[in-house]
This record gives structure tokens, C-alpha cells and sequence, in this order.
């Protein structure tokens, strides 16, 4: 996304109302940096913001144990969006997400969460002098799916570096997401097919390191969603085969 927006509680608030949403996504990543939620009622907007919600970190992939398991959403507001895929229009509607850190039932940022350990090593760096940007280059491959709805190894097409269509068949694909992640903020500088078959590329504008691995997540979760409903498979695998 461009420039973080600097919400305050009130304008979280004041946006639910308005846009009436009906239920917020707390996203955070495990250590392997897949996108992992909890759906709340916006009802629960006030417990969201004090730091107040809780899960269940026994059985994410290297959080804690059962006995330690109780850990805490502390959202991130400037992370707040509207997510244009999950509009529901015929009850008028929509689902926000909030993306958070993880921390210890002491307040600490939880050693094991991969936000908060970025935030530490910024820190790290601004103290010596550096600002840490990222200009991401996101290549995904779409692949089709079987008649059961289940990923087969079959891409989506066979075009190339540069193509068009009808060889590149993934143009429409593209659009989407870029409208899709365009209402969410970002600025999209260019899209294209890859060189291999079914591999794409949308190029976002650069941030600091904490915004683009937030972007990235975003990024990710809608590519995924929006191939879904076009009924093919998007995967981040370096070069699947």
C-alpha cells in the first residue's frame, strides 16, 4: 500500500458504521509466513482495539504449548481495510481486516511472531542509521483445477515473457486482482505474464520493510481468493514442476 492512513479508534469506528461492516479479520502469520485469521463480530470492535482478544497459539506452527497456549491480538490500525472480495450484496454488507501483532498474556511482543520480530530488527537499524526499504517483485503461477475442485499440475496456460492474449490467458485474472488490491491501497505500477507457463507478475510501489511484508501478505490472500473464484489455483512456489 501507499502511505500507511494514521486511523485513530474513533475512525475504525466511525468507517464500520458507515460502510457497515459485519465482521473483522484479525491476520497474523505463522513462522513459515502463511496467512492465518480469526473472524470477529464488529460488535467486538471495542475489546479489538484495547488489545483484548485472545487465541489460542497451541496449535500454530512453532507458537506455544498447551500450557502457555493463551496469547493476544494487539492490531495494528493502519492496517485496517475493506476487502472488496467479500462484500455481501445482497445483505449490503462487508468484511474488514485488521492486521496484528502477537503477544505474551504480560504484554510483550511474543518472541515467535514474525511482525514483531521485523519491527525489532528495523529498530536495530534505524538506531544505526538505516532505513530499510523493499521494493517486492510478486511472481505467482496459476495453475487449473480438477472437476472435484482440487489443484491439478496443469497450468492455466502456455504463454511467455510479455505475451498477450488469446496465448496469455490470464489478462482478465490480472485486472481483477489489480482492481481488487488497488481499492485496498496499493499503487500498482505494472502487470504481466512471466516467462514460464501460467507465471504472472503485479509490481507495487516500495516500502519500508514492515509495510511491504504487509503488503505481501495482502497480496497473497487476494491473488488466492480472486484465482478461486475464477476457479484455478494460485501458488507462490518458486518454480512448481
Amino acid at each position: 500500500m501507499s502511505e500507511k492512513v494514521k486511523y485513530t479508534a474513533d475512525d475504525i469506528k466511525k468507517i464500520i458504521k458507515e460502510k457497515k461492516v459485519e465482521f473483522i479479520k484479525l491476520q497474523f502469520c505463522d513462522i513459515n509466513g502463511t496467512v492465518k485469521n480469526m473472524s470477529v463480530p464488529a460488535t467486538q470492535i471495542d475489546k479489538v482495539l484495547n488489545n483484548e482478544s485472545m487465541l489460542d497459539g497451541s496449535s500454530i506452527k512453532g507458537f506455544r504449548n498447551i500450557e502457555t497456549s493463551d496469547m493476544y491480538f494487539y492490531p495494528d490500525i493502519s492496517t485496517f481495510t475493506i476487502l472488496p472480495f467479500r462484500e455481501d450484496k445482497q445483505a449490503g454488507t462487508n468484511v474488514a481486516r485488521i492486521i496484528c501483532d502477537i503477544h505474551n498474556p504480560d504484554g510483550t511482543p511474543f518472541e515467535g511472531d514474525p511482525r514483531s520480530n521485523l519491527k525489532r530488527v528495523m529498530k536495530k537499524a534505524k538506531d544505526l542509521g538505516y532505513e530499510m526499504n523493499v521494493g517486492p517483485e510478486a511472481e505467482f503461477f496459476i495453475f487449473k483445477k480438477d472437476e472435484n475442485g482440487k489443484p491439478i499440475m496443469e497450468t492455466h496456460d502456455r504463454a511467455g515473457y510479455y505475451d498477450a492474449a488469446p496465448e496469455d490467458m490470464g489478462e482478465n485474472l490480472r485486472k481483477e486482482i489489480v482492481r481488487t488490491i488497488t481499492a485496498m491501497g496499493f499503487e500498482v505500477e505494472a502487470s504481466h505474464h512471466e516467462v514460464a507457463d501460467g507465471q504472472h507478475e503485479i509490481d507495487f510501489k516500495y516500502e519500508n520493510a514492515l509495510t511491504s511484508a504487509d503488503n505481501i501478505v495482502t497480496f497473497r490472500y487476494a491473488v488466492k481468493t480472486v484465482a478461486n473464484k475464477h476457479g484455478v489455483h494460485a501458488t507462490f512456489m518458486p518454480k512448481p514442476g
